[in-house]
């Protein structure tokens, strides 16, 4: 737990071993007090204002670096710092930086939320890897291109830690034919049969498994999960599949976040 002068519930922070040493935290809902999108439910500024606060919570003073999100896997590299608003900032699902002055956030409800640093070059990475993201396209996915843009600061791969946070877990991400077919059969791994519904076959993916089998495919050996299951522990996480599995209208939105030790 964690708590900031003037909060009126204290944040819910979850960390992990692999990162030991560096400033980060994966933020809970605290029990829905917190809700961390500009996407998400309530208003702007009182969104920004806690994602700042959230941001001082893992580095006293420092300003958060967050991109817009979607799906995709570009990375900025974070040099000046942009306004932390609803419209205006970079279009990335990756931020990398070797600053130590300002945290580094991501944002999710379901996807894969990974933390990354090189703690010997003084090298941070966040990246926002749902399916899309983690298996790419020809511009590549978003873990290689993390780990590739932290190289470009100086980090090294057999330096790097990588650490997931709260995710959907595979026994609660029910997917349909047409969404394994954006796989390939190297792929099958992380799919295991669900009950058919509709007549229809169905598979539980595995997105963690995924990203880790992603992670480790780009030379990292440093790798640990968590293990939260974001629809499973809806008073601490945010769901998008759950929210939608319910009906509701939005969603809100946890943040991971991290900084130059």
């Amino acid at each position: 737990m964690g708590d900031l002068p003037g909060l009126a519930t204290p944040f819910d922070i979850e960390r992990a071993d692999v990162l030991s040493g560096v400033p980060h935290g994966f933020f809970g809902s605290g029990g829905g007090a917190h809700q961390f999108g500009y996407g998400g439910p309530g208003e702007a500024e009182d969104t920004r204002k806690l994602r700042a606060s959230a941001a001082r919570a893992i580095l006293p003073g420092a300003p958060l670096a967050a991109p817009y999100q979607v799906h995709s896997p570009e990375v900025v590299t974070v040099g000046k710092l942009w306004p932390d608003a609803a419209d205006g900032r970079p279009v990335a699902d990756g931020v990398v930086t070797d600053r130590t002055d300002i945290a580094l956030g991501i944002v999710t409800a379901d996807c894969c939320p990974i933390l990354l640093a090189d703690p010997v070059a003084g090298v941070v990475g966040a990246a926002h890897a749902g399916w899309r993201g983690a298996l790419g396209n020809h511009r590549g996915n978003v873990i290689d291109n993390t780990v590739a843009a932290m190289e470009a600061l100086g980090a090294r791969r057999a330096n790097i830690a990588a650490a997931l946070g709260p995710t959907i877990a595979q026994a609660s991400y029910e997917v349909d034919s047409a969404f394994r077919a954006h796989f390939s059969s190297d792929d099958a791994e992380h799919f295991a049969s669900a009950p058919a519904r509709d007549g229809l076959e169905r598979w539980h993916f595995d997105l963690p498994g995924f990203v880790i089998a992603r992670l480790r495919r780009a030379g990292l050996e440093k790798i640990s999960d968590i293990r939260r299951d974001t629809l499973r522990e809806p008073a601490r996480y945010y769901s998008y599949r759950l929210a939608s599995l319910n009906g509701e209208a939005n969603y809100g939105r946890h943040i991971s976040v991290i900084a130059v030790p």
